[in-house]
């Protein structure tokens, strides 16, 4: 009978919390948080203690991810409603009284100093992956719109901060949960083909388009700019498009092999700007060289179809819904900065996950990891 009363030893009460991750996952992640400590430590060499604070963060999105993965997906589930509501309302609260930095509305103050887009990375997957649930089995046409005016308030403020990147990054995760809740293609080519329309009569009318004092309706004047440098660097070679000229210049003169790791010329004689953050890929790409790119895209790659798989696997429809979106937040994040540093898409704050320095952006990356395996454990449940 006394052993019936014998306290387990630690050993025992930690191993159920680890044993259930997702080995696949967890190493995807290992080499990616690999490549951006190596590559912080060369391009953030003069910057301070930026290389420890870099891996603190690490560390912290680490335990954030241990935290969140002990989660069940069904206490998930009731995170979703309050989550939503509150970060609605702080956005609301910021364009009512926020604080300005830097011409843009997007901190409030409610005892520290927040920036409640953040939240939307994260409740927005969660909100709409609670809504396709409860109409699972009768979806019509109307639930589609209520998920997309779901998805549209929070993206609509959020734009007007205004903070292009994390509305895309919102968005993007929103309508990922759209689209495999199962929305019809139907619905989906329209806006497609008017998108792919768009942008060859903006490529054929770019100098016409892009003239000073032509101004475009719905975009801010720094919007419409970046549409334009994107198009036309050299249009401003040494202000607005100095940031994709040095990039490609970077990406190309790392060659095949790249020029060796603390050798980069562009990145340590700060020709490349904001190295550690937003165009750290620029650095990496000139040191690792195209063998280096493809051994990290091949990294993002493995994490976004483990992601995906987990997604597949998940018992439940919110499981399924909110595992697939929260992958997409890994590939929206990754697609989006190495297009515009690689000069393909318009250079937006979106840093490149596991590389660039950034505390909050970790902290979004550590909760979507944390999700993920826990649908992964969940699914381990079912199937035991």
């Amino acid at each position: 009978m006394a052993a019936v009363f014998d306290k387990p030893s630690l050993l025992q009460r930690v191993t159920p919390m680890v044993s259930g991750f997702d080995g696949l996952l967890a190493f995807a992640v290992f080499l990616l948080v690999c490549a951006g400590m190596l590559t912080m430590y060369s391009s953030g060499y003069d910057h301070g203690t930026r290389f420890m604070d870099h891996g603190r963060n690490m560390l912290i999105a680490g335990f954030i991810m241990f935290v969140v993965a002990q989660i069940p997906p069904q206490r998930l589930i009731s995170l979703a409603v309050p989550l939503y509501v509150l970060g609605v309302s702080l956005l609301i609260a910021v364009a009512i009284f926020g604080i300005t930095k830097k011409g843009a509305r997007r901190w409030i103050n409610v005892g520290v100093v927040i920036q409640p887009s953040e939240i939307l990375k994260i409740a927005m997957p969660l909100m709409l992956s609670w809504w396709f649930q409860k109409r699972e089995g009768h979806l019509r046409p109307f639930d589609f719109l209520v998920a997309a005016a779901l998805l549209a308030v929070p993206v609509g403020l959020i734009m007007k901060q205004p903070d292009l990147g994390t509305s895309i990054l919102v968005m993007a995760t929103g309508l990922a949960v759209i689209f495999f809740a199962g929305l019809s293609w139907r619905w989906i080519l329209p806006p497609v083909l008017l998108g792919v329309v768009g942008i060859i009569l903006l490529v054929a009318f770019e100098p016409r388009l892009c003239a000073d004092g032509m101004r475009w309706p719905v975009l801010h004047d720094y919007q419409q700019q970046r549409i334009c440098t994107l198009l036309d660097p050299t249009r401003d070679p040494l202000g607005r498009g100095f940031h994709i000229i040095q990039g490609m210049i970077a990406i190309g003169s790392g060659g095949v092999l790249g020029k060796g790791f603390m050798q980069g010329t562009q990145t340590h004689l700060e020709f490349i700007p904001e190295r550690t953050t937003d165009f750290i890929f620029a650095a990496y790409a000139e040191e690792f060289g195209l063998l280096g790119n493809l051994m990290l895209i091949g990294g993002f790659i493995f994490l976004i179809m483990r992601g995906l798989a987990i997604a597949l696997e998940a018992p439940t429809l919110f499981s399924r819904l909110l595992a697939g979106s929260v992958t997409m937040i890994f590939f929206t994040y990754a697609f989006v900065n190495m297009g515009m540093v690689s000069g393909l898409l318009p250079v937006v704050g979106v840093p490149l996950p596991f590389i660039s320095y950034g505390g909050t952006a970790m902290v979004t990356l550590g909760m979507g990891l944390g999700i993920l395996m826990s649908v992964s454990r969940s699914k381990r449940l079912v199937q035991s």
